[in-house]
């Protein structure tokens, strides 16, 4: 049976942790993205907020809880086939949040979970998803203010 495409983009929500000039990244474990490195996070889920989402998300993935600040940003995904038809559409609610505990550990959709400081992320030859660096200083900027 052919695989058919969603008729409507999806909601995902995304962590975005700073702490002491650093934010939490995942390396993907799973498509879209597997190997990639991106800020935690997955779908909404029917009921919860994307701030919600974001926190559980994150917890799920690397076991670190923070305190969800405020939505930082949107950001729109349309996934291609090779003829250039979008296959899947994602917006991603990037959520601002506040560390309170845990050491990223890898679990779930990671396969790996660690802190990086915002002022490398570019600097330190990572396949990212498109947005991380921007999102991060965005970040960065928001809680420096």
């Amino acid at each position: 049976m052919p695989l058919i495409p969603p008729t409507r983009p999806v909601l995902g929500a995304i962590a975005v942790v700073y702490h002491q000039g650093q934010v939490i990244l995942i390396q993907r474990k799973t498509e879209p993205n597997a190997g990639w490195w991106g800020f935690p996070g997955g779908h909404v889920e029917l009921g919860e907020t994307a701030m919600q989402g974001a926190t559980r998300e994150l917890f799920e993935e690397t076991g670190v809880i923070a305190r969800p600040l405020e939505y930082l940003t949107n950001i729109d995904v349309l996934l291609r086939d090779p003829a250039g038809a979008v296959q899947k559409q994602y917006l991603l609610t990037a959520v601002l949040c506040a560390y309170e505990s845990g050491t990223p550990v890898p679990d779930d959709d990671a396969l790996q979970a660690r802190w990086l400081p915002v002022d490398e992320i570019d600097n330190r030859g990572l396949e990212l998803i498109d947005q991380v660096g921007d999102v991060a200083r965005l970040a960065q900027r928001k809680m420096l203010l």
